[in-house]
């Protein structure tokens, strides 16, 4: 695939179903978790009406949204600047190993790395997902020190 034949742009709200669609299929795939639509797509809105939660952005491919993902925001007092996380990453199964998902973080690390108010880019990643650890070794991101806890009151 061309990386020149995706198009990478800022999701409109209007393309909410997609989303939730999307992030039912990686629920489902990653982790066997059915999501309640209604919630997701609460939560997926949520986004759009509050900019300062995070912004989706999404691959396009002949006028059809192929891959998305979250970017969401973390302060960093060290850093005196926020930190992007990935998140809700999602590529169609056709589409997957042909490069959408290099040309969404492409698109995040040419904006994140030439804003003086962003500090770096993380995401998490499930420790058995070997393919994706490789795929964002290859784009240049390093393994973290740190393991995450977490307490989970709503899935």
């Amino acid at each position: 695939m061309n990386l020149n034949n995706i198009v990478i742009r800022t999701a409109h709200s209007d393309e909410c179903e997609v989303l939730v669609e999307f992030q039912q299929a990686m629920a489902q795939e990653t982790e066997g978790k059915t999501l309640d639509a209604n919630l997701l797509r609460q939560g997926i809105n949520a986004v759009f009406k509050c900019p300062s939660k995070g912004f989706y952005i999404v691959a396009e491919i002949q006028g059809k949204v192929v891959g998305s993902l979250l970017i969401t925001y973390e302060w960093s007092d060290w850093r005196n600047s926020n930190i992007w996380w990935i998140q809700s990453v999602f590529v169609s199964s056709t589409w997957r190993r042909r490069g959408v998902y290099k040309a969404l973080y492409s698109h995040i690390y040419q904006q994140a790395s030439t804003d003086d108010k962003i500090g770096g880019i993380r995401l998490y990643v499930d420790r058995d997902n070997h393919i994706a650890q490789q795929t964002y070794s290859n784009l240049g991101m390093t393994k973290s020190h740190y393991e995450m806890y977490e307490i989970d009151f709503l899935l």
